[in-house]
């Protein structure tokens, strides 16, 4: 069998994992470890957000039914977790934290872009004013909707914020207990902002920060969630490939370090994850590079059985790397987004 024949087989088999695994309620599966392969303590951990990357991942195969129908289903599910004013909570509702942990702009900004590319209307008013109000004077997005010592006039921020004073000792223990802070400014949560809101005026400090950030290799230091330097080029690539081109600057270097990592059987990086990041990464920003080939087989030669690709931790709990969050259905995800890129490619030179 050709190439393009085994990465038909690989799509058609990582979909149907994916929808054998989908709880009826719409959610994919996440757990929570403290090692990147995630083979020590493993607990599943209910977070909307998972579902919301794991849908997001889909949508470049949502011309087929039964994939339409699972984005569907978790399209169904994210919106019955929205809180008043557009917001989502990082935990589901079945989880102990639900109620505990902030409110945050990541999860907001996710969500939104996924629900707003599925024609999903169910915001009684836009939450951009919200995200406007949670800005630092350098015109950066702060990572959490909470009180500040600086006035604005957005009703929704405050009835947000005043949150925290209704559970003063949760918020204290919260605060003591993880890396967060509250005054964290994450750029790859900004980055996914960005890709929400599109290039405009209110988002050029933040493309400035960006393009500074990869001009002077910070992408690994540059976000207490997200520590993966693969990661943080996947996400820049989203959004040029959305329409945010003053990002351009930060292709070429991306590129070449993407190049620098590739290893001799294919994999680029550490991890299979980190292989679909950078295929999905070239892809958008229109690198056409020898490793891309190599970098396929490589994928599609570590599915497993079952349709699955392994486990790797997806994002962090801070810069101390002692927990971090993952499962087979989030790089599965990946997978197939890198794989369904790159078989568009194929098809478009053919």
């Amino acid at each position: 069998m050709n190439q393009l024949g085994q990465l038909e087989a690989a799509i058609n088999k990582g979909v149907q994992y994916l929808e054998q695994h989908q709880y009826p309620n719409g959610e994919f599966c996440c757990y929570i470890a403290a090692d990147e392969p995630m083979q020590g303590w493993c607990i599943t951990d209910s977070t909307v957000f998972a579902t919301m990357v794991v849908a997001s991942c889909l949508l470049p195969l949502n011309e087929r039914p039964e994939v339409d129908a699972m984005i569907t289903r978790a399209t169904d599910y994210i919106a019955g977790q929205m809180h008043r004013g557009g917001v989502w909570p990082v935990f589901s509702e079945r989880h102990p934290w639900h109620h505990m942990v902030p409110y945050d702009a990541d999860s907001l900004a996710y969500a939104s872009a996924l629900l707003e590319a599925r024609g999903v209307r169910c915001l009684e008013e836009s939450n951009v004013p919200l995200l406007l109000a949670n800005r630092s004077q350098q015109g950066l997005f702060y990572t959490w909707f909470i009180l500040r010592p600086r006035w604005h006039t957005n009703r929704t921020h405050w009835r947000l914020a005043i949150k925290e004073i209704s559970q003063p000792i949760t918020s204290f223990f919260f605060w003591r207990a993880n890396e967060c802070t509250r005054a964290d400014i994450d750029l790859g949560i900004n980055t996914n902002i960005v890709y929400y809101l599109g290039e405009t005026e209110q988002t050029r400090p933040v493309i400035a920060a960006l393009i500074q950030t990869i001009a002077e290799g910070r992408e690994g230091n540059c976000d207490k969630w997200y520590r993966n330097p693969y990661n943080m080029y996947y996400l820049l690539s989203r959004a040029y490939k959305r329409g945010v081109v003053s990002l351009e600057p930060v292709i070429q270097p991306i590129v070449e370090r993407i190049v620098a990592g590739v290893q001799p059987d294919g994999r680029i990086g550490k991890s299979v994850l980190d292989t679909a990041f950078a295929i999905s990464t070239l892809l958008n920003f229109g690198a056409d590079v020898p490793p891309l080939t190599n970098a396929v087989s490589y994928l599609i030669a570590k599915q497993g059985e079952a349709g699955e690709w392994p486990r790797w931790l997806f994002y962090y709990g801070g810069p101390k790397l002692l927990q971090g969050w993952g499962s087979e259905e989030l790089t599965t995800g990946f997978c197939l987004e890198a794989l369904a890129g790159y078989r568009q490619k194929k098809q478009l030179l053919a």
